[in-house]
């Protein structure tokens, strides 16, 4: 969408002064978003000149760091990224609240949602507490071989924690054991019913291998009527009901057909699609993926295979001090693939 976003704040200078950007990158140094921010302060430089720095908010290390030794050149206003949280669990730092807060979000409803949540998943009985049984259940099934773990939201509005979850899962659990086992469930973001069309047969009659979580929602702050005066006959059945309805009559089916193909799955019912629920949800997940890494029996909280590939990214680029990178990736990549 980068390129859609330039081509509307570059539609006529005023817009300038309407915007803001918000630069998150702990250390400053991640390839992408390092381009990105050095493009839009470019073009906010080009059209405001020294005011520039005033639309410019980042939230970075508070101490040390490029981006923060940038932010203190060039007099931009700055929010922290706490120490010790990794980008995948910050969505409850100011790395996420921010942007929602300036999205119009209910913020404080978010963290009281995530509080409520948080203190259901301190109970020490594993049956009363949601993330211990989820993890539970996800890690059982992962070492049965069902280690395809898909979310399918039956909401359009909550498809981004299908992508969420997805980079949460795969960065935090796919890792090797101390003893070099590779470990980890693959996360699979899906939504309904759009997937349901495309993917559902796979999941049922494919290879045994996944397991299908559902997320819905109990009340719908809104709906949208279908009209009673079908075009046709074979449509009459739809006439008068909700397309709330229907979604959730499709989640309803798409449930029975993989029970009846004995393809396990399970669902998340939020109360609402509001902020609080929103926080009970993420503070689940994050939960929930810490104990399935105890379960696991590796380290929730690193990334090494991440730090290999920007490593090698800086070298392809050019970047001083990664001269050896691009001989490195060439033997690697022009050597003829094992049989």
């Amino acid at each position: 969408h980068v390129g859609a976003t330039l081509e509307l704040i570059a539609e006529d200078d005023p817009r300038f002064e309407r915007t803001l950007v918000n630069v998150i990158s702990k250390s400053g140094e991640t390839a992408e978003t390092a381009a990105q921010f050095m493009i839009l302060r470019g073009m906010l430089r080009d059209a405001l000149g020294p005011a520039a720095a005033e639309r410019i908010v980042a939230i970075t290390d508070p101490e040390r760091g490029t981006m923060r030794s940038i932010c203190d050149a060039e007099g931009y206003a700055t929010l922290p990224v706490p120490d010790g949280v990794g980008g995948r669990f910050s969505v409850l730092s100011p790395v996420g609240l921010f942007s929602a807060a300036m999205t119009g979000i209910d913020i404080d409803a978010l963290l009281d949602g995530a509080a409520a949540m948080d203190e259901r998943c301190r109970v020490e009985d594993p049956a009363a507490n949601p993330a211990a049984t989820l993890a539970w259940l996800l890690v059982t099934h992962a070492a049965a071989g069902r280690s395809n773990h898909v979310m399918m939201p039956y909401a359009s509005g909550l498809r981004a924690m299908a992508d969420w979850y997805r980079q949460l899962w795969a960065e935090s659990l796919g890792k090797r054991r101390p003893d070099g086992t590779p470990v980890g469930p693959t996360p699979i973001a899906a939504l309904g019913a759009t997937d349901q069309h495309s993917q559902i047969q796979l999941y049922c009659d494919g290879p045994p291998d996944k397991v299908i979580g559902f997320v819905d929602v109990a009340d719908f702050a809104t709906d949208v009527a279908i009209p009673s005066d079908a075009p046709a006959p074979a449509l009459s059945y739809l006439g008068g009901a909700t397309l709330g309805r229907l979604l959730a009559a499709e989640k309803r089916a798409t449930e029975y057909a993989l029970t009846v193909k004995e393809r396990p799955n399970y669902t998340i019912t939020l109360p609402r699609q509001d902020a609080a629920s929103i926080g009970q949800f993420l503070q689940l997940w994050m939960i929930a993926t810490a104990y399935a890494g105890v379960l696991l029996g590796i380290d929730t909280y690193d990334q090494p295979a991440v730090e290999t590939g920007k490593q090698a990214t800086f070298g392809l680029m050019g970047r001083d001090g990664y001269a050896e990178w691009p001989d490195r990736i060439d033997a690697v990549l022009r050597a003829p693939a094992s049989t």
